[in-house]
């Protein structure tokens, strides 16, 4: 204490503490303030995004209502014999929710119903990060509203649509886990007569790794054309739980004995005949990475394992960001023969398509203008990615860019 301050009176200490608590009311006042404003400006911007979410035309569905067999956490669909199957897979949509994220999530919502109402299909597959609870990016924890936002999207568009789970879904700091935003879905879900009644969801059996675990079969009048197998693909690692050294988890050994179970029970009820499947889930499995170093480490073309569809690697140095750890998932498609698509999203400005031993690897188109710092200014990367299935089960897989509709990827490695 200086000298000063030693002189002075005890009636001016008295003052001068007063006008230190008056400052730091003011200070602590106007911090509140501040806060205030900012989550009524995230309010009335979520309002405004909701209000836009009500102004949509609705695109309708003519697919019959699935039936939901509680028992296999599984749904069915039926259609004609003669009739196509289309599924169109969406990925990372990345609603922030908050108020540092109005606009960009508009531009979300817009770049979605644009989609839908260009494909009008018949299945929406959304492969993960529909929330994006992120706060220095979207200004809020909550990521049960952004999930909700999403689900009032989908129930407007009025389509059939199933998702499942991204690493941002559920951060280890946001306001709600795994478990709590799968039963938001489920509850609001076909299977429980929910508010949602066009949405295919399950949190799936008790017991094994994932809160997303499920299927969705198509059937014609002569059996099975395929099965969706929606797979959670999980988040981080456990040394990782904030994600910031990428450390992926994987698909885990109980899940793929359940898929293993999944595609003997559907090929019983199927007469014995193996049903053609597809399985979509979030981040890529280690065969992605495995497949697209060999294609490049041959100058960008084709090999004897790997067939080059279109896309192109936009992440840095061609990076696929999988778990390091190898899930057995892959090993188990090839010696049951029944899946030959696989589908998942995570890396957003990767959207290549490949077959690689056999089974198509996709990435799917990303929406994100939030969570890539600049994506918002990019667009070749941004779309959905369409998916026809013939009556056989056969079918073909093709990029749906937001822009104009017309994909130019496949420029990129001629063969």
């Amino acid at each position: 204490m200086g000298k000063a301050a030693k002189n002075l009176t005890e009636g001016q200490k008295k003052a001068r503490r007063k006008g230190k608590l008056i400052v730091t009311g003011w200070v602590v006042g106007a911090i509140v303030v501040v806060i205030g404003i900012l989550v009524a400006a995230g309010a009335i911007g979520y309002n405004g995004n909701m209000n836009k979410i009500k102004n949509l035309e609705a695109v309708g569905s003519t697919v019959e209502t699935p039936v939901y067999d509680a028992e296999n956490n599984s749904y069915t669909i039926t259609i004609p014999g003669d009739r196509e199957f289309k599924v169109l897979q969406l990925t990372d949509i990345h609603i922030g929710g908050g108020f540092l994220s109005v606009s960009k999530d508009g531009w979300a919502i817009e770049a979605v119903a644009t989609l839908v109402e260009r494909v009008k299909p018949d299945l929406v597959i959304v492969t993960g990060d529909i929330a994006y609870p992120v706060p220095f990016q979207a200004g809020t924890f909550n990521n049960k509203r952004e999930a909700q936002m999403f689900g009032e999207l989908m129930d407007k568009l009025d389509v059939y649509w199933a998702l499942t789970f991204g690493n941002h879904d559920t951060e280890s700091y946001s306001y709600f886990d795994r478990d709590d935003i799968a039963k938001m879905y489920f509850e609001n879900s076909l299977a429980c007569g929910g508010k949602w009644d066009k949405l295919l969801f399950s949190p799936g059996p008790e017991g094994i790794y994932g809160s997303c675990n499920y299927t969705i079969n198509v059937k014609n009048d002569n059996g099975y054309v395929q099965s969706f197998f929606i797979m959670d693909s999980n988040a981080y690692m456990g040394d990782d739980p904030f994600g910031i050294m990428w450390n992926y988890d994987r698909i885990h050994d109980d899940q793929v004995a359940w898929y293993e179970s999944e595609v003997g029970r559907i090929k019983a009820l199927n007469g014995g005949n193996v049903v053609k499947s597809m399985i979509f889930f979030h981040i890529p499995l280690t065969q992605y990475r495995d497949a697209w170093e060999e294609f490049r480490a041959n100058g960008y073309k084709n090999t004897a394992d790997v067939t080059y569809y279109y896309g192109f690697a936009g992440e840095g140095d061609d990076r696929v960001c999988c778990s390091e750890e190898v899930s057995p998932l892959f090993d188990a498609v090839l010696r049951l023969g029944s899946t030959k698509g696989i589908f998942c999203g995570h890396d957003h400005l990767n959207n290549w398509s490949v077959e690689y031993k056999g089974v198509r690897l996709t990435y799917g188109m990303s929406v994100d203008y939030l969570a890539y710092f600049g994506i918002y200014k990019k667009y070749e990367q941004r779309g959905g990615t369409v998916i026809t299935v013939q009556p056989d089960g056969s079918f073909a897989v093709k990029a749906e860019p937001l822009a104009d509709g017309v994909y130019r990827g496949s420029e990129y490695y001629p063969q």
